[in-house]
């Protein structure tokens, strides 16, 4: 069988909490025919507090809304600049269950960060992706009905002010970098279009090692 079709949607700049609706809305009208979706964007400036979001950790917002939401971790920053991948997947097609959809993830990042020579890493106690101790994407998820929304968010050439305002996914004085830090200049554009390819090429592999493992991915092509 061959792996499920995903279908790509570049939303360009749009605000979160619209967004945030469409994915809860998205994820409980499908079924198990509804073919699995990757939506990349950027997000008009914004806070988000995750289902263990503590205010406390939001130092001085300022000008910049605060949403609490209902992905899993604490509090992050979305702004222009920044590329955001929400995979919409029915899991099972894939053989995945939550640990390993995030390392997945995590990992998606740190390949492509390989291809410019960037050595980074994930951290087992703070769910992101590490440039040394400096953290330059996030993760946050939330599985329901056995299908994912929320995703991940990578900084590429962004403000990052706002992430002094925050004790950045919980933690005080976290570092926070972006691409063009690292002197590596990529447009969000291009960096989501190689990022969206290179996490549909692992979710391809996991999807035909199930197959190979006779594991029902319970997908139809549409």
């Amino acid at each position: 069988m061959d792996p499920p079709r995903i279908h790509v949607r570049a939303l360009g700049q749009v605000d979160y909490a619209p967004t945030w609706q469409a994915m809860r809305r998205f994820t409980d009208e499908r079924d198990d025919t509804t073919p699995d979706e990757i939506w990349w964007l950027e997000h008009s400036r914004v806070f988000t507090l995750g289902q263990a979001g503590r205010s406390e950790h939001v130092l001085a917002p300022g000008d910049i809304p605060v949403i609490k939401t209902d992905r899993g971790g604490q509090v992050t920053y979305h702004g222009p600049g920044q590329v955001v991948i929400y995979p919409l997947l029915q899991l099972k097609r894939y053989r995945l269950g939550a640990r390993a959809f995030v390392t997945l993830l995590e990992h998606t990042v740190v390949d492509w960060l390989a291809n410019f020579g960037i050595a980074a890493a994930p951290r087992a106690d703070a769910p992101g992706v590490y440039v040394g101790d400096a953290k330059i994407a996030a993760l946050g998820l939330r599985i329901r009905r056995g299908c994912s929304y929320h995703g991940l968010a990578v900084n590429i050439d962004m403000d990052l002010e706002p992430f002094t305002r925050i004790n950045p996914c919980g933690y005080p004085d976290m570092a926070v970098i972006d691409l063009a830090s690292l002197n590596v200049q990529k447009t969000p554009k291009q960096a989501a279009t190689e990022l969206v390819s290179l996490l549909q090429t692992k979710l391809s592999d996991a999807s035909k090692a199930a197959n190979r493992a006779g594991v029902p991915t319970s997908h139809q092509r549409p």
